[in-house]
């Protein structure tokens, strides 16, 4: 069993390096020989097509998405092919897709305001999502403005700030946060931040106004560097998604698919094309009281390294 795992160029957050290692790992442990592809997509779908991406000596594709609009494509160009496809982790919408395997994304949105909610109930919210084009980007603020949507109908809660961050950059979301502290004359309540590279940009814009640590800020991804700022108080959460579930479990599917069986039979989402068959999982708040019990107990971090940086 042969299976391709694509990811596009440009993936540079920390998390996809463990989920890489964990899916070939799994997928060995299987029998599966996996062959990894970094790529421009629009270049991908083209190679698929001119039967120069190896597809003629595969299973199964697995893709994670990218943003530049290519993905459909490539998803479509194998399944010209004759290959089942998996989406991993985000959706791609307008294809015929076999399989998504996933965490539930507007939970993680809910999740992330719910925890500032708590603390701040009240006040002016500045919103730092991903990029409009990311699917999981979507579905985060989605979430988010599901549990905020009681406490903005009270004008209790008021959205001075909701913008993405391009490419999830930590700097674009600097940019954004110091250009709504100047909007709000400083008065923040809070700062629900997608994932934790946005959360670290804002932050850094907070500090520059001696409020890190005063306003409380969420994340996503459990990156080593949130967990050592939830610990020392400068970020009151992130969303951990245990990536081995996830890994794991994909390549598990993607066996199964190559074995011409259907993986699992859980729910179905569209994606604009047709109702594609999930696996979602339940993603994990995480603060500094369950530290230990999440990330460090799963071996995700270290406790001296989240607790004794530098």
């Amino acid at each position: 069993m042969r299976i391709k795992l694509l990811l596009p160029m440009g993936l540079v957050q920390e998390r996809w390096h463990t989920d890489r290692q964990l899916f070939v790992a799994r997928a060995k442990e299987l029998g599966a020989e996996v062959s990894l592809q970094v790529a421009h997509f629009d270049q991908a779908a083209q190679n698929i097509r001119e039967g120069s991406l190896g597809t003629q000596k595969i299973d199964v594709l697995v893709v994670i998405s990218s943003n530049d609009g290519f993905a459909p494509e490539v998803v479509e160009a194998a399944k010209a092919k004759g290959l089942p496809v998996i989406a991993y982790d985000r959706m791609i919408d307008n294809c015929d897709l076999d399989l998504f395997v996933s965490f539930d994304n507007v939970r993680v949105g809910e999740l992330q305001a719910e925890a500032l909610l708590k603390r701040a109930p009240t006040g002016n919210y500045v919103l730092i999502g991903g990029p409009r084009e990311d699917a999981n980007a979507r579905l985060c603020h989605e979430g988010q403005m599901k549990a905020l949507k009681p406490y903005l109908d009270r004008t209790t809660v008021r959205i001075v700030a909701d913008q993405p961050a391009k490419g999830w950059y930590p700097m674009e979301a600097l940019k954004i946060m110091r250009e709504a502290l100047d909007k709000a004359g400083g008065q923040v309540a809070a700062v629900v931040a997608s994932n934790d590279g946005t959360a670290g940009g804002a932050i850094q814009a907070l500090e520059g106004r001696g409020l890190a640590g005063k306003v409380p800020v969420s994340g996503q991804d459990a990156d080593l560097a949130a967990c050592q700022r939830i610990a020392r108080g400068i970020q009151i959460m992130t969303v951990y998604k245990p990536v081995q579930l996830l890994a794991t479990h994909a390549a598990e599917a993607a066996v199964a698919l190559a074995k011409g069986e259907a993986p699992g039979g859980g729910p179905k989402v569209s994606n604009g094309f047709k109702e594609v068959p999930c696996l979602l999982f339940e993603p994990i708040p995480v603060d500094k009281e369950n530290l230990a019990a999440t990330v460090i107990a799963d071996g995700f971090h270290k406790e001296d390294e989240i607790f004794n940086e530098g």
